[in-house]
């Protein structure tokens, strides 16, 4: 939420559905009751600026693998949020995490589903006890894929390159930073990328509601300057949000 205004909340409330739909129940609520529970809880907390996270779960009514007759719950909680990385302008700097996103055959990866968090809670932990921000997974056949809550793009030449979302979620984040790259005239390109490319790119970024657009400075033995296409992504995403311009 941005200057009171609530980012997105519709296509924020719209996944919250289709995940539950993926993982196997229905929430109960639409996604206009679901955009006003959060417009009502940012109120009462009295925050124009803050971080919403609504989330569903299935109840207790049965405790087995088989629950399809537990009632589902919904909660919205709003809370103040600076910045998601600490002097993020200066560029994160990335480990490698020990933990792979999974083959899609494996995982509803499309869903935003907290089981799927595990392991980039696990992979986060381990990097900032090594005193890094973050850690880049690979996918299940050792490409890159994400950072643990947040997407990735890399500059090369003029152009954008971005793993291809397969395997994890394609965040609304990055679809909104895909949008206004190809809009001031960026190529970008979806594609796999492997790690041993990492050293030929000159710049690179994070994206993500929390995240927003953060720009990286190290990835393992590879440095990158924050520079241009970093800055300018990061101003037009941040003018989007509050209605700038």
């Amino acid at each position: 939420c941005y200057n009171g205004r609530i980012f997105e909340s519709d296509q924020h409330s719209r996944r919250l559905k289709r995940s539950a739909e993926i993982v196997g129940y229905e929430i109960p609520w639409s996604v206009e009751e679901i955009n006003a529970a959060k417009e009502a809880t940012v109120a009462k907390m009295g925050l124009e600026n803050c971080y919403i996270r609504a989330f569903a779960w299935r109840g207790s009514e049965m405790m087995g693998v088989s629950a399809p007759n537990n009632r589902i719950h919904m909660s919205v909680a709003a809370w103040h949020w600076g910045d998601y990385f600490a002097d993020k302008m200066k560029g994160v700097k990335l480990t490698f995490a020990r933990w792979r996103r999974p083959d899609p055959a494996t995982a509803p990866h499309d869903a935003k589903a907290s089981g799927l968090y595990m392991i980039c809670t696990l992979s986060k932990h381990e990097a900032e006890a090594a005193g890094y921000a973050d850690a880049v997974m690979l996918d299940w056949q050792g490409r890159v894929a994400e950072c643990t809550g947040a997407n990735i793009f890399l500059v090369q030449d003029n152009a954008i390159h971005t793993p291809i979302a397969d395997c994890f979620l394609d965040g609304i984040t990055r679809r909104t930073v895909i949008a206004l790259a190809k809009a001031k005239g960026y190529e970008v390109v979806e594609r796999r990328i492997m790690p041993e490319e990492l050293g030929d790119f000159r710049e690179v970024f994070i994206t993500g509601s929390a995240a927003e657009v953060t720009p990286v400075s190290e990835i393992g033995p590879h440095s990158y300057q924050p520079g241009r296409v970093c800055e300018d992504l990061a101003t037009a995403y941040a003018n989007l949000v509050r209605g700038v311009g």
